[in-house]
């Protein structure tokens, strides 16, 4: 019996203490509450006896109740009993179903795992077999090549000692003729010995006969052999010096002849083999607008952003009615392109007000410093120096927007450097040491604004503080005559540069002129105290001061006017008028948190 079973017949055997039990306590009580005949029955009047009764019949009910109770337990644990037995029944049949079902399965494993071993056994008999075969065809096979290999040494065996007996012979043979050779020195070395005896004798013998013969022709000629010789060599001499002079005057003269043609064809050509593109430089740009409703965005709300644009650039923005496009003038062509590029980014962008001009106007400041840069790389590309100091790179830029006598000076010196190196070429000298010369000769153009002095002295302490050679700083220093010039290639840099800079349309003397007196009105102005910016406009007619407001009051803005106007009245020259005016702006910013 099962664990189950004997539980249900646990819980039925307590059941059935429990009914008993009952029962027991029923029948003790009906025998108590019987009244003997002998004993008087009370009357129904009497209060005790009517409890007492209801109490029995109390009692008699409640163990009514639970003998129904107690056999319907009964019955319940009966049934119980049942289900237990048919549970139990169910039980074993699974059980034995299971046991049936784990023995056919294992079985069947068994069987399986027989066939298994069986197929396992096959094939490791069949594997094993490959591999003996294998071994079989691989030791075959390592026989056949050691076989191979031990005729093949021994055939080489017998080669090399058929080299062996042949050298052996060949070493005999040559030890035979050695010895020959040796016994015919030996007999060559006696013979030679005795011809040198001979020839010593002879060589005495001519010595004496020598002797004997100018001893005659000292008796005959009346001279001896030293004044002879003295009198020989002054006649040559003569002679040789009068046909180096006929040489010498023929050679000066052709070259006195040839000199000046040959000059003017090195420096024709060399011109005719440099095409470069020179245009000179304007002071005004064209800014193309999407359409003429951005005018007046451009000129802001009382024309406070046109205002604030010119302050910022410098740069004077000129909008009259032509038609979707507005000028741009400045004297400075780096300013006008910064300012260029600033309006430029304000259009395509849309948001235009002094702040935002401000924004844009550091960043086409850093874009136009690299697009010097990269032209200062390209024109190096272009003459073919690439070892070069990188400050000299960056001062190489800067001239991409200068000019002289409105000839850009970057230009310049690209069609110098190749006009040198194309004489050069024709003189047969150093051609990348004298491009290298004319390339950097106005290099100091770069720091005239900076530094007090000639261009030229200013760039050689450049070239020399950057480690170019003493041949070019020579060659910057000399190429306007500061210093004499004393190389080749200092005067081939004089020449390369008056030939770029002397060239019909090459240069005008007029904007040069005019760019420098905008300079100088810019200088006089910013020399003043207080001063933070200073603008020339409207083609020099107008010159705007910026001064910073807590330095210059009102009064003392006028004062600077009136001192700036005096100034430049006393030291330039200039047509019509000019207009200073000085403006003092003050600013408060405060940020919302």
């Amino acid at each position: 019996m099962t664990g189950l079973e004997w539980g249900l017949l646990a819980a039925i055997v307590v059941l059935a203490a429990a009914v008993l039990a009952g029962l027991v306590f029923g029948a003790r009580t009906l025998r108590q509450l019987t009244v003997p005949a002998s004993t008087p029955v009370p009357t129904e009047e009497d209060p005790a006896f009517v409890a007492a009764r209801d109490r029995q019949e109390q009692s008699l009910a409640a163990l009514r109740t639970a003998a129904d109770e107690a056999s319907s337990a009964v019955e319940q644990a009966k049934a119980a009993a049942a289900a237990a037995r048919t549970d139990a029944a169910a039980a074993k049949a699974e059980a034995s179903a299971a046991r049936a079902e784990a023995r056919r399965v294992l079985d069947a494993a068994r069987a399986e795992a027989d066939t298994i071993l069986e197929r396992a056994h096959r094939q490791a008999e069949a594997e094993a077999e490959q591999v003996r075969a294998a071994a079989r065809r691989s030791g075959e096979r390592e026989i056949a090549m050691l076989s191979r290999t031990v005729k093949e040494q021994s055939v080489e065996l017998d080669r090399r000692g058929q080299r062996m007996d042949e050298r052996e012979r060949q070493h005999a043979e040559e030890a035979d003729r050695v010895a020959e050779r040796d016994r015919r020195l030996s007999a060559t070395a006696a013979e030679l010995a005795e011809r040198k005896a001979a020839l010593a004798a002879r060589e005495a013998d001519l010595v004496e006969a020598e002797d004997r013969w100018l001893r005659e022709l000292e008796r005959v000629a009346g001279l001896t052999a030293e004044a002879a010789r003295g009198e020989l060599v002054e006649a040559i001499e003569g002679q040789a010096k009068r046909e180096a002079a006929i040489l010498v005057r023929d050679i000066e003269a052709d070259a006195r002849n040839t000199a000046d043609q040959r000059a003017r064809h090195i420096v024709v050509d060399a011109i005719q083999r440099v095409a470069s593109e020179q245009t000179a430089e304007s002071v005004v740009s064209v800014l193309h607008l999407p359409g003429d409703e951005m005018k007046g965005r451009i000129i802001g709300r009382e024309g406070r952003n046109i205002r604030a644009f010119e302050s910022v650039t410098g740069v004077n923005l000129i909008i009259d009615d032509t038609p979707e496009a507005v000028l741009l003038s400045c004297f400075d062509p780096v300013r006008r392109e910064i300012g260029r590029l600033t309006l430029e980014k304000l259009v395509l962008d849309g948001r235009i007000h002094p702040h935002r001009i401000e924004e844009v106007f550091e960043t086409a400041k850093q874009e136009v410093e690299q697009l010097c840069q990269r032209a200062a790389e390209d024109a190096l590309v272009d003459v073919g120096i690439t070892e070069i100091h990188p400050e000299l790179t960056t001062l190489l830029g800067r001239l991409r927007y200068r000019t002289s006598y409105g000839q850009n000076v970057l230009k310049h010196l690209v069609e110098t450097a190749h006009i040198a190196g194309v004489m050069a070429a024709e003189l047969r000298l150093d051609v990348p040491l004298i491009k290298r010369c004319a390339f950097l000769h106005d290099i100091g153009k770069a720091l005239t604004h900076e530094v007090e002095g000639s261009h030229a002295l200013i760039g050689a302490d450049v070239a020399r503080k950057y480690g170019e050679s003493e041949d070019v700083v020579h060659a910057i220093e000399a190429h306007h005559n500061e210093v004499a010039p004393q190389t080749v290639e200092a005067v081939l840099t004089q020449a390369s540069d008056a030939c770029s800079g002397g060239r019909p349309g090459a240069r005008r003397e007029s904007l040069e002129a005019y760019v420098k007196r905008l300079e100088r009105i810019e200088e006089i102005a910013a020399g003043k105290l207080g001063v933070e910016k200073v603008f020339a406009m409207q083609a020099g007619r107008e010159i705007r001061v910026m001064v910073k407001p807590d330095d210059v009051d009102d009064i003392g803005a006028a004062v600077l006017a009136r001192d700036v106007a005096k100034q430049i009245e006393e030291e330039l020259t200039y047509p019509g008028q000019i207009r200073v005016t000085v403006v003092r702006e003050s600013r408060v910013t405060e940020i919302a948190r």
